[in-house]
């Protein structure tokens, strides 16, 4: 995290959490105005800073109400409008993975299924042009005008502590009993909020730099895990009928299971050891490190 503005105990918190948005928002800009930054890598790290600035107005939101809904809402489709070619990226880190870890195909073979994913995900890009960077400058002209005039000064810990429970609770409480049971969209629902509090955490990190790292690291650890196992089905779906993959099918089948298995066994071993405390607990921890913080 270095030195990105966060929450310390010489800081009024209102203040500091300002510092965090005007952060947030400065990297989603300098992601779309960066000349030197091609196109893919500036979609990405423009997503990447919407889940931080996302993470941050759930936060926020009982305490400037509905614009930061607003604001919310008006990220997820931004963030939506530049997906394009993800989901044939994550096959294709899929494929990857499978090809590490003993895939049963020729040299030959592994290369024509990466070229035909790439055909996919060369067709759906999101292009960046004037028209684009406008609108997502626009928008962020818009949400630097209403984070000036939040009323922040009203925020004590307490505040954000009660925030960071009720995210950690939803985590917590979304784990499944039966991991290997679980459908998709239930380790896909897990997995946001994995990564809501993977971001939230970010804020407290100076209270307890090392800890706070260490368990960011794991949050990290599981996320990509859960994410993992996302791209797998994203490659299982390009093995369906009249998909650009279909004929590999049964020979990427089993594989695909297989990976996904060792992903899921995985994951639930990294949220057994994170979210072992219960919230009341992780509560307790954020006083202490509040109290006890730099």
């Amino acid at each position: 995290m270095d030195d990105r503005p966060a929450l310390r105990s010489d800081v009024a918190v209102g203040e500091a959490l300002r510092g965090v948005a005007r952060d947030v928002l400065a990297e989603a800009r300098l992601a779309i105005t960066d000349a030197n930054r091609p196109d893919a890598e500036a979609v990405h790290d423009f997503r990447r800073a919407m889940k931080r600035w996302r993470a941050l107005l759930r936060l926020l939101e009982p305490f400037v109400g509905y614009e930061a809904r607003k604001l919310r809402d008006d990220a997820r489709d931004l963030a939506r409008a530049l997906t394009g070619a993800r989901n044939a990226q994550s096959a294709l880190d899929a494929l990857n993975d499978l090809e590490k870890h003993g895939l049963a195909l020729s040299p030959r073979s592994i290369a024509g299924l990466k070229n035909r994913i790439e055909a996919v995900r060369t067709a759906a890009e999101t292009t960046l042009n004037g028209e684009m960077r406008a609108r997502l400058a626009a928008a962020l002209d818009t949400a630097e005008t209403l984070v000036e005039r939040w009323p922040l000064h009203l925020l004590i810990f307490d505040h954000v502590a009660d925030g960071l429970t009720r995210f950690y609770r939803n985590a917590r409480d979304m784990i499944p009993e039966d991991w290997h049971g679980a459908d998709a969209e239930e380790l896909h629902e897990l997995r946001k909020l994995v990564v809501i509090h993977r971001y939230q955490m970010d804020i407290v990190e100076p209270l307890w730099p090392r800890f706070a790292r260490m368990w960011t690291g794991e949050v990290q650890r599981l996320r990509d895990r859960l994410g993992k196992n996302q791209d797998m089905l994203m490659l299982e779906g390009l093995t369906g009928l009249h998909q650009p993959l279909a004929r590999w099918r049964s020979r990427l089948a089993p594989a695909i299971a297989e990976r996904r298995s060792e992903h899921v066994t995985g994951a639930a071993r990294l949220a057994e050891r994170l979210f072992v405390e219960k919230p009341n607990a992780f509560r307790r921890r954020l006083d202490v490190m509040w109290r006890t913080g730099g």
